[in-house]
């Protein structure tokens, strides 16, 4: 089948990306894209999809014929959003969360299309909006200077082409807008309430169980594990032996300016005028920014060359180390840099496309960063946990019989595992993009994207975002539409009985 062909060149090149250091890991690509043309290492895969126009030409939002008790693992990203799809089709859902709370915490995200077009049709709008903000463009910029040597024009570009906004926000925003509405459709949502085991068996119509760490044991027709990078339910679902995400030999800093101290210096203030995304582009090395909180705070990712065990950091050295990392850069990047008062390095980590994501009892299935955790090179791993609970929710509408469930599953295991692998792929190869030394590789991706500076859009760029074949994969991606379209073919190629 084309599919597993597709699969089997990502996991291929994720493997080349992962393990040879530099531009040398670049192959072509399985996934839709000009992007590599620069290098002369790239060949186009055919993309067909026909983004409704309006949510009235979308799939219709019906109530599920066969309603489910499922449990969700987690209040995350992943976790909130799949309770928000599937409580909308009538399943009765029950998160459980192990943090005592849900606090406000962590730093800047970006919700693009593919994910911010479900979030609204889902009824985020009211809840999300107020907190989010839709930037005018990215902008990416030399790393000596802060030259524009790339552009992608959001405002209106994205909204025309792919019918919804591209918006960046603080990423506990997003989680209390999710919890918010996940508590008015009726999710039952537990916190302080870690799961500590499973109880499975492959008995058609029995019920599967979790067991919390207080010892207590809840049962339901499915269970859905978003629990994270450090997945607990990965290890069961590989009968005790886990596929961990890898290192990739980065790490990122991550850190908030305060936008007052920004103003008080015209060097830098000229950035929150126009509020949009930037990208410093060096050898090894990039930073990523734009503003959050209602443009009060300035978030930044400054992502490095790491090879050392996270175990030894040490982060009161952090904002030292990280400074050293920049120094000679944009001096008004440098001169913001010298504005942070605090940051975290994390240590930035890929997987690969996993043989399965299903236990062979076919009643607990691991989605989200447990399943496909990626570098942040696409902004991407929330979106794909976003279409992962959408995808969820319409396979399971499409059901007339609980017999049919291990077979959805199966389906959409998968749909969503060439997907979510696929963006793990393009992750890695923005990685190798960005990251050229000053050269002739260098010079060949920044004349690739000079005809979108001067503001005419092409048909081919070295800048993912900007690559039209690229743009319409990943943000024109229906994963509702995907997950049913594979459910009627899965249906003609095996009749039931």
């Amino acid at each position: 089948m084309v599919s597993d062909q597709r699969l089997q060149d990502c996991r291929a090149h994720i493997d080349s990306l992962l393990n040879i250091k530099g531009h040398a890991g670049l192959r072509k690509t399985s996934y839709p894209s000009r992007s590599l043309n620069f290098l002369g290492r790239q060949e186009v895969h055919p993309f067909h999809q026909k983004l409704p126009r309006n949510e009235s030409d979308a799939l219709t939002d019906e109530q599920a014929k066969v309603l489910l008790d499922i449990i969700i693992v987690g209040a995350g990203l992943g976790g909130l959003a799949t309770s928000i799809a599937l409580r909308r089709r009538g399943h009765k859902v029950t998160v459980f969360e192990k943090a005592e709370k849900l606090d406000e915490v962590g730093a800047g995200i970006q919700i693009p299309p593919n994910s911010s077009r479900l979030l609204l049709k889902w009824g985020l709008g009211p809840y999300l909006t107020p907190k989010a903000h839709e930037p005018t463009a990215i902008k990416m910029r030399r790393w000596q200077d802060g030259s524009i040597i790339g552009l992608t024009q959001l405002v209106p570009d994205f909204q025309d082409l792919f019918h919804a906004p591209y918006f960046v926000v603080h990423r506990g925003n997003l989680q209390l807008a999710m919890y918010q509405r996940a508590l008015d459709l009726g999710v039952d949502v537990r916190v302080n309430k870690g799961v500590g085991g499973y109880e499975l068996d492959g008995e058609v119509g029995t019920k599967a169980g979790v067991v919390l760490e207080d010892g207590s044991v809840h049962y339901a027709d499915l269970i859905v594990a978003a629990d994270g990078v450090k997945s607990e339910a990965r290890k069961v679902v590989f009968g005790g032996e886990d596929q961990a995400p890898r290192r990739t030999g980065f790490a990122a800093y991550r850190a908030m300016v305060d936008t007052e101290e920004m103003r008080k210096h015209p060097q830098v203030s000229w950035l929150l005028e126009n509020p949009g995304q930037n990208l410093w582009l060096g050898e090894m090395r990039h930073v990523m920014t734009y503003t959050v909180a209602g443009g009060s705070a300035f978030n930044m990712v400054l992502s490095h060359p790491e090879d050392s065990d996270p175990s030894t950091w040490n982060q009161d050295t952090a904002i030292q180390e990280m400074k050293q990392h920049f120094a000679g850069w944009d001096p008004r990047l440098t001169k913001i840099i010298n504005m942070i008062k605090s940051t975290l390095k994390w240590p930035l980590l890929s997987g690969e496309p996993l043989s399965t994501w299903l236990h062979p009892s076919s009643k607990l299935v691991i989605i989200g960063d447990a399943a496909h955790a990626m570098v942040p090179y696409m902004s991407s791993g929330a979106a794909m946990a976003v279409e992962d609970g959408a995808a969820l929710a319409e396979i399971l509408c499409l059901i007339t019989s609980p017999q049919d469930l291990p077979r959805a599953l199966k389906v959409f295991e998968r749909v969503r595992i060439l997907r979510a692998g696929q963006i793990q792929e393009a992750s890695l190869v923005n990685g190798k993009i960005w990251h050229f030394a000053d050269g002739a590789e260098q010079r060949a991706r920044d004349e690739s994207m000079r005809e979108e500076v001067a503001g005419r859009m092409g048909e081919e760029s070295a800048n993912q975002w900007s690559d039209r074949v690229t743009m319409e994969w990943v943000y024109g991606y229906d994963a509702e539409r995907e997950v049913a379209v594979a459910w009627e073919d899965d249906a003609r190629e095996k009749p039931r009985p």
